[in-house]
């Protein structure tokens, strides 16, 4: 398979993966195993560039949203208040992230921990919803302070490969009180400081020994990533209208176990 079908399919499934709570961080590594795309510091940068062709995807989604807000930015204004909550729910994760990022990088980042965390929150998810229920706040703009500053402390979960970052957030939004949409849509605005700082945290390291052929697999991957992830946020969105979190809680579960069989046989 050659390196520009290889960096398609991995936008692909990025797209896909980033914003449902599923994990994208364990569909890259299962689908990098057994494409053979793995392991050295282009597949890491790699992985950062798709990630932002997702994040602008629910940038330009909410365009017209983000726009109204930057035109209200004085103190008081609705979108100074929604970026204040924002950056209050970003706050947690991106002090502890900073503290432990070589320690997760070191000793959890593995096929067999993101199988395990695939496996815990996918029972935490059906245990969330079961405690929380799908009702609760149903407009992210009248969310406070407080409920921000809780779904921050829900996406630490996310520090742990396999989570899922939309997981966590989405979790601590229901148990701030919102809705599961709510919480979605609160999980979709705070992942843009998240992975735009992760973004730039990453690729501080460098292009300076890219070649011509992975800057062409870097575009395809980021233009393919930002497309389907426009596709799943609407898909996504419009799901919660009316359905539980627990078939992505089952497939979690499901895709943990398997992840787990494939890493004792040797496969991955």
């Amino acid at each position: 398979m050659s390196l520009l079908l290889k960096a398609a399919l991995m936008g692909v499934v990025e797209g896909l993966t980033e914003f449902l709570p599923i994990s994208s961080t364990g569909h890259m590594i299962i689908v990098g195993d057994f494409i053979n795309f793995k392991g050295d510091s282009f597949y890491t940068m790699f992985e950062i560039v798709i990630q932002l062709g997702a994040i602008l995807a629910v940038i330009f989604y909410y365009r017209y949203k983000i726009i109204d807000s930057l035109r209200h930015l004085r103190p008081g204004d609705r979108g100074f208040k929604l970026w204040l909550k924002i950056f209050v729910a970003f706050l947690p994760a991106a002090i502890i992230g900073l503290l432990i990022n070589d320690i997760v990088e070191k000793y959890l980042f593995s096929s067999f921990t993101v199988a395990i965390a695939l496996i815990v929150g996918g029972f935490l998810m059906i245990v969330a919803e079961g405690i929380f229920g799908r009702g609760g706040l149903n407009d992210m703009d009248k969310v406070d302070l407080k409920q921000a500053f809780i779904i921050g402390i829900g996406q630490c979960l996310s520090l742990i490969p396999g989570m899922s970052r939309s997981a966590s957030t989405i979790m601590g939004g229901m148990a701030a009180g919102l809705s599961v949409k709510a919480a979605a849509e609160f999980s979709f605005f705070l992942a843009i400081p998240t992975m735009i700082a992760a973004t730039a945290f990453s690729l501080a390291k460098g292009f300076s020994t890219t070649t011509l052929q992975q800057f062409q697999a870097l575009g395809v991957g980021f233009v393919v990533s930002f497309i389907v992830a426009l596709f799943a946020v609407d898909v996504f969105l419009t799901y919660l209208k009316q359905h539980s979190l627990k078939p992505f809680a089952y497939y979690r579960i499901i895709l943990g176990i398997v992840m787990i069989l494939l890493i004792t046989t040797g496969v991955i």
